[in-house]
């Protein structure tokens, strides 16, 4: 029997901060104390935070690795362990990898190595390789026309958890506004102007022939299948209705205040990125993280991709907001966004939890993770 006892820390449970001393064995957590343990081989924390392992539900920090520049593939597998190791290091300990079934350009990177990557996963997975549990979220982008053909290559394997639908056609959620479009993508691919027209009317020709059946096929797949759904950039409270019609339990980064309203109160886990909150707004000129928090419709925060903006975000909603006490906010990146996806082991410090753990030090400047244990065996 392994057991470890973490002492002299400010313990972080969902709805309180005690200080005290924490015991795991075998991976779970046994007690909690609001006294210091005076055991021989107790880890002291120095006074540091003690915080439940982060749960992060969207991130695509892995396709970085995969092209860390254009045209430059990076071996799969060391590209996997290289985007475990910061986000082991950034305090999350359990990581859905977000995977694009499809995308706006037929032949992005994200289209191309879609298998290899997920096999490397798989791969670094059976031997070990990995700091954090590693899960698949299957973005399923509507408007693709190879949607369904690539989702069913993937969505019986065992690390597949969570779906998704988005829609990039311009004109609508992420990108209402057609200049925003123009900057993002004439930039992302190098496009003329010209050639950009071609790729608009492209794009919204897909999306009359393929959006709506492939959205329902997405819906009755993860229901058949028993696997969380999310809606993304719900824009309207239209978009909204049908998320909650279609039984989603988690909205991801809502373009507008009246659809993270609605969502909030049609009880499905508003989720907005970490780097939003950090940054003061969205890059593509949304809704900033911020004006929700104001509100206290921000549920979950995701770190997108920056993995350390995941525990930033949340701190900053501390340090920032007066909606949110420091249990609240570190809720949205441990409980609120394991609870929404049925992950009912982890996302705080309880007895009978995993003993996911982290020690934060909280600076004037930056929350610096000092270790991570993962089922109560180190990890950073």
């Amino acid at each position: 029997m392994t057991e470890q006892i973490f002492t002299n820390a400010k313990i972080i449970l969902a709805n309180d901060v005690i200080e005290g001393a924490v015991q795991v064995k075998d991976g779970l957590i046994t007690d909690i104390s609001d006294r210091p343990s005076n055991l021989p081989g107790a880890e002291d924390m120095g006074g540091d935070y003690l915080m439940p392992g982060l749960v992060e539900l969207h991130t695509d920090n892995l396709d970085k690795h995969l092209t860390p520049r254009p045209k430059t593939r990076w071996p799969a597998t060391a590209a996997v362990i290289a985007h475990d190791n910061q986000v082991a290091s950034a305090g999350i300990t359990t990581v859905f990898d977000a995977v694009s079934i499809g995308d706006v350009n037929e032949g992005s990177e994200r289209i191309v190595r879609l298998i290899e990557s997920v096999e490397a996963l798989g791969h670094a997975l059976e031997n070990n390789l990995l700091r954090a549990d590693h899960k698949l979220h299957l973005r399923c982008e509507t408007s693709f026309p190879g949607m369904v053909e690539a989702l069913a290559k993937l969505i019986d394997l065992p690390l597949v958890r969570m779906l998704s639908v988005m829609d990039h056609t311009p004109g609508q959620r992420q990108f209402v506004s057609l200049d925003a479009y123009y900057t993002y993508y004439q930039g992302k691919y190098g496009l003329s102007d010209e050639e950009m027209r071609k790729f608009i009317a492209s794009r919204k020709r897909d999306a009359e022939l393929y959006s709506v059946k492939h959205r329902r096929h997405v819906v009755e797949q993860a229901h058949a299948k028993g696997l969380a759904l999310a809606s993304h950039d719900d824009a309207t409270k239209a978009h909204v209705d049908e998320a909650v019609e279609d039984k989603m339990t988690v909205a991801e980064f809502p373009t507008t205040l009246e659809a993270a309203k609605a969502s909030h109160e049609g009880g499905l886990g508003v989720m907005m990125g970490g780097p939003n909150l950090v940054r003061g707004g969205s890059h593509s000129g949304n809704v900033a993280a911020s004006d929700l928090a104001k509100q206290g419709y921000l549920d979950i925060i995701s770190s997108d991709y920056v993995p350390h903006s995941l525990l930033h975000g949340a701190m900053k909603l501390f340090d920032d907001f007066d909606e949110y006490d420091l249990p609240r906010a570190i809720r949205t990146v441990s409980l609120n966004p394991a609870a929404h996806v049925g992950l009912s082991d982890r996302g705080e410090i309880a007895t009978g939890k995993r003993g996911d753990l982290i020690r934060v030090h909280h600076s004037p400047h930056h929350p610096i993770v000092r270790g991570v244990w993962r089922e109560g065996q180190r990890v950073s």
